[in-house]
């Protein structure tokens, strides 16, 4: 990669949405029904998130273990293939998506990088035109089910860093806008060249 070359890594939930695609994406999944049960059961876990008493990814797992352990990954992506296509789009920022087209019509290197899961990101991203996608994984067993275990760790924090130094090699090689809109973007905002929180300069 060359010192020319320019990266704008977004945010997902918050940046470029304008709330948290989780629970849209569970409800768009298992129906509502399904949901007021599985978040009466993890009251204790989602009340100890709330209060800042357990970590965002701990949470979050006992999360998908409870609402998308056991589903068939092939059958699941096909439901979050169309929630990316058809539910997504009403969840976009206007300010944001100028800002990316600008990126492209730049020829910039646009990733997505977040802690949401990637089986609903990625196809979006690809439909929103992303270069690269880093975001959260889910581990698969052998009979393609899934155990609602994350594969690897949260995408949150140091680790978009990691990941993304992973993807683009040493940090001094390229420029980086970077935007995001919580803590689990400082890393991220901290380490670029042009960062922006909660907010989208104009486009020229």
């Amino acid at each position: 990669m060359s010192q020319s070359e320019v990266v704008a890594a977004f945010d997902f939930d918050g940046t470029l949405t304008r709330r948290d695609t989780l629970l849209p994406f569970l409800l768009h999944t298992l129906g509502v029904w399904a949901v007021m049960v599985q978040a009466l059961r993890l009251s204790r876990t989602l009340a100890a998130y709330a209060l800042g008493l357990i970590d965002n990814g701990i949470a979050k797992e006992r999360v998908f273990v409870a609402c998308l352990g056991a589903k068939n990954i092939d059958a699941l992506q096909q439901e979050a293939d169309l929630f990316a296509a058809q539910v997504v789009p009403a969840l976009l920022r206007p300010d944001a998506m100028r800002r990316l087209a600008w990126h492209k019509q730049q020829g910039h290197r646009c990733v997505l990088i977040s802690a949401s899961l990637e089986l609903y990101v990625r196809p979006w991203a690809k439909i929103a035109g992303f270069d690269e996608v880093i975001a959260t994984q889910l581990e698969i067993r052998d009979d393609r089910t899934l155990t609602g275990r994350m594969s690897g760790v949260n995408c949150f924090g140091a680790e978009k860093l990691r990941r993304l130094a992973a993807l683009l090699g040493e940090r001094s090689t390229y420029t980086l806008y970077a935007y995001g809109d919580s803590r689990g973007d400082r890393e991220l905002l901290a380490s670029a060249d042009f960062s922006y929180y909660r907010q989208f300069p104009e486009s020229r």
